[in-house]
């Protein structure tokens, strides 16, 4: 660290801490130690970090932009050949997401304040979001990769308890508890990965890493093993098939943390992927399941989306789709479209799962079939479902359309098949949102809507902050050095991207809605339905495969223990117990029948080791 840089810049160690301070913080409250307090202290602490986070964030993007990136680095541990260092990247990338991920925090947690107005552990919630907060911002500043996988961890903790905040209902158990078990089977193959590369290479840091990569060491097999490794951690974190379940299981937690869950949390695996991508360029068939598995689960997300009644779920499902987009676009080397397609699919997310927390607060109901008429009820989170929904399917002038006409413009040069799976994708979505626009804003008032009202001030500032923020992302987009073509896309493109998402509008618009006493009587169609809602019986089917593996397995070693082990034990204190029932038979009193039975046994023991010694 040089004495040039600037206060803000030095400093930038402490962004991550604004989080985890405001963790600290609430513990007092969260704990009950201030049992005669509120807890909204709490959450106004952490309001205010988050602020400064996000303050400090925009004065260092704001000179990283004008002087360009730096990098800083802290020793921490140096053991024998090992260097441990806490470092951090400030580039324009890196910077751009903290902004996001801060931004958006802020904003969540503001809509917290209204949504969980009457939630007696206010104070624990905004510890995790602070936690939450933290080891997102943490992850897309680090620099090494050692350090990366520490946080995405805690990334992983946070979700487990975020999830099971309301830990007293057992579904919500049973749901963290999936949640988290899914996330650490990619959680334990990126470790793996980690550890495997740090022992080819030696070194932790990114930058040391492309410097190995560049010379190209490695066998073929170890290449592909360790690609795979490096691939699986995203692959859980950003919720892709085949370990996407988790997302789908974590809106069992409160609709705050779903808002951060479905727009950053995901982006946050994609920017670890982004950063390995040089070392992912030594593996073909690594990238070859990168296109693979964003390909399943951009076309398997949307429509799996489409059969969902569960309104939050739609949204889950919908993320899956987009991160597989973003998966195709670093598989195929493509770093400033992935980009793009994270920030304009996170503010539209963020917007979206406002605008349907606004309805579920509102009607205390998630089932789509049971809602409708709220357009007129509730003009403000309507208008805000109204803008995410354009901004994610990419309806002109948005920031949605300007990400998918440069995909579309790339793809076309690149590889025309994947250009179809974003059209389609796209299309899907459109169709999806426009089927829950109908279903919930459009349409007759039912019971659980008929009561219901435009959501408190709380909840709907951040809805018409983020509103006015996706309307002029496109603004924000072009400012960007890295992004000078945005607008250079053919006309071509422009009518591919308008065109789908008309196609997926119109769709919706004639698809027949089932309400939920409703279900088709065609045999054909009720087969399509079953295997879109229950998610192609994906669980079901590691339920009856890895699952009943790994319980049988579990039978067994129980079985071996209680029996085997357990029983081996048991026996020889039988045969004590017994043995020394049989000798008390032998008391008569005599010393002189004692002292023969002890020279008799001092015999056949001396016999014995002798014999055993011949």
């Amino acid at each position: 660290m040089t004495p040039e840089l600037s206060l803000p810049i030095q400093t930038a160690w402490l962004i991550p801490l604004y989080g985890f301070i405001g963790m600290l913080v609430s513990l007092p409250w969260a704990c009950g130690w201030f049992r005669r307090d509120a807890h909204r202290p709490a959450a106004y602490l952490n309001i205010l970090l988050t602020l400064l986070a996000f303050a400090h964030g925009s004065l260092i993007l704001q000179e990283v932009y004008q002087s360009g990136p730096v990098d800083l680095a802290f020793p921490w541990l140096s053991v024998a050949d090992l260097e441990l260092n806490i470092s951090f990247s400030l580039s324009l990338t890196n910077l751009v997401a903290l902004e996001l991920i801060t931004g958006l925090s802020l904003l969540s947690q503001v809509y917290s304040l209204g949504y969980m107005d009457k939630e007696w552990a206010l104070a624990r919630f905004f510890a995790l979001l602070g936690f939450f907060e933290g080891a997102m911002s943490g992850v897309v500043l680090s620099d090494s990769l050692f350090q990366s996988y520490f946080l995405l961890e805690m990334l992983t903790l946070s979700t487990y308890l975020l999830v099971g905040f309301w830990y007293a209902q057992p579904l919500v158990v049973t749901a963290a508890r999936d949640a988290f078990l899914t996330k650490r089977v990619g959680d334990v193959l990126l470790l793996m990965g980690v550890v495997a590369l740090c022992s080819y290479s030696g070194v932790m840091g990114f930058n040391d890493l492309y410097a190995w990569a560049a010379q190209d060491t490695l066998s073929p097999l170890a290449a592909t093993l360790l690609g795979l490794g490096l691939v699986a951690g995203p692959t859980g974190k950003c919720a892709q098939f085949p370990m996407h379940l988790w997302l789908d299981e974590a809106m069992e937690g409160p609709n705050p943390a779903s808002i951060l869950r479905n727009s950053v949390v995901v982006t946050c695996g994609a920017i670890v992927l982004l950063k390995v991508m040089p070392i992912l360029q030594l593996s073909p068939i690594a990238i070859g399941v990168m296109l693979v598995i964003g390909s399943i689960s951009a076309i398997g997300g949307s429509l799996v989306a489409l059969a969902q009644v569960d309104i939050k779920r739609t949204l889950s499902y919908s993320t899956t789709a987009h991160m597989g987009l973003v998966f195709i676009a670093i598989a195929l080397q493509i770093p400033v479209l992935a980009l793009l397609l994270l920030f304009t699919h996170a503010v539209s997310k963020a917007l979206l799962s406002m605008s349907i927390g606004g309805v579920i607060a509102s009607t205390n109901c998630q089932d789509i079939t049971e809602l409708g008429g709220l357009g007129s009820r509730m003009p403000a989170t309507t208008t805000a479902f109204l803008v995410g929904g354009a901004g994610l399917v990419g309806f002109l002038p948005l920031g949605g359309f300007l990400a998918l006409a440069q995909s579309i413009e790339l793809l076309s040069v690149r590889s025309v098949p994947f250009m179809a799976v974003f059209l389609l994708t796209n299309a899907l979505t459109a169709m999806g949102l426009v089927r829950v626009f109908r279903h919930v804003f459009m349409g007759n008032s039912l019971i659980k809507s008929r009561r219901a009202a435009e959501v408190n001030w709380q909840m709907a500032f951040p809805m018409v902050a983020l509103t006015v923020i996706v309307l002029i992302t496109p603004l924000l987009l072009v400012r960007l050095e890295s992004l000078d073509g945005l607008l250079a896309f053919p006309l071509w493109a422009a009518a591919l991207v308008v065109g789908s998402g008309l196609l997926g509008l119109l769709a919706g618009a004639v698809l027949p809605l089932s309400k939920a006493w409703s279900r088709s009587l065609n045999p054909v169609l009720r087969w399509w339905q079953d295997l879109l809602s229950y998610d192609f019986y994906t669980e079901r089917f590691y339920r009856l495969t890895i699952v009943n593996v790994v319980a049988g397995f579990s039978r067994l070693a129980s079985w071996f223990d209680r029996n085997v082990v357990d029983g081996l034990l048991n026996g020889v204190a039988r045969f004590s117990l017994a043995s020394a029932d049989s000798l008390k038979l032998s008391v008569s009193g005599q010393s002189q029948s004692y002292v023969l039975t002890v020279l008799l046994a001092i015999v056949l023991f001396l016999t014995a080791v002798s014999w055993f010694l011949t």
